[in-house]
């Protein structure tokens, strides 16, 4: 499978699923709440349906791991070598605070690795593009398409972005180690295509997050030459155990910043 060949679909699919969404946003809609306590809206559910009927249609033989349906048993999973993961509203409660900083997010992983991400921006219309063999794109209506690559000089003041909505003592602690940072805190996968742009260097994440939280912008920050880290130093893997909640990690733009996560863990 050409996965270049699927990036067209895949991003029209997105903005569909993100064009679903903003009619819920510029609506008077209700907030209902999951089992584990997290938002849920109609947006969510709208959007996941639209992708998965997609999905369905553009490779009906691979299998579908989504935020809004029941979790497949690992007996199943692990026999996969490809699948498609995906978070139809990554960012709820942002969306539920109209700041915009939701996305959606449709990943491919092959192998236990994300080979493939779109993450489409509804409020701002772009669409962030990383694949294997392509490499990482942002399409900006205002600009066009560009390619886009981690910034590779190295600057006076960290540039570090963090959840706005998860903010632990695990983070500060680490925060306070360093001499000179900037700090912008930044909803959904944001975070990660900060860092893919060349507008961030790093995001420690301390703290619980699922496999279809990261795996689409995964793929755009490393296809954009970023890394994203486990606290022993390796790279981030998927559906490799029972369940899909993420070990802490952090995306960093260069090599440079690994010791300096992995020996504050």
């Amino acid at each position: 499978m050409n996965l270049a060949n699927l990036v067209e679909p895949l991003s029209e699919l997105a903005q569909s699923a993100g064009n679903a969404i903003l009619e819920i946003y510029y609506s008077d809609f209700d907030v209902l709440e999951k089992d584990d306590n997290s938002p849920l809206t109609q947006a969510d559910l709208n959007a996941h349906h639209i992708i998965i009927d997609g999905l369905r249609k553009i490779t009906p033989s691979i299998p579908i791991i989504s935020e809004e349906t029941p979790l497949q048993s690992f007996e199943k999973r692990k026999t996969w070598q490809q699948y498609w993961i995906i978070d139809p509203l990554d960012g709820t409660k942002e969306f539920v605070k109209k700041n915009g900083e939701f996305t959606v997010n449709i990943a491919l992983i092959d192998n236990h690795k994300p080979v493939l991400g779109i993450v489409y921006v509804p409020v701002s219309m772009k669409t962030y593009i990383g694949c294997e063999g392509f490499g990482a794109q942002i399409i900006d209506p205002d600009v066009g398409k560009k390619i886009i690559r981690v910034t590779e000089k190295p600057n006076q003041k960290l540039r570090i972005v963090g959840s706005r909505s998860h903010q632990g003592e695990t983070l500060k602690k680490f925060l306070s180690q360093i001499e000179e940072y900037e700090l912008k805190p930044i909803g959904s996968s944001l975070k990660f295509c900060l860092i893919a742009e060349g507008l961030a260097d790093i995001y420690p994440r301390y703290g619980p997050t699922s496999e279809w939280d990261t795996a689409a912008a995964q793929a755009v920050v490393e296809q954009a030459g970023g890394m994203v880290l486990k606290t022993d130093g390796n790279p981030l893997l998927y559906n490799t155990k029972d369940n899909i909640l993420n070990p802490n990690f952090v995306v960093i733009n260069s090599a440079k910043f690994k010791e300096l996560f992995v020996k504050n863990d």
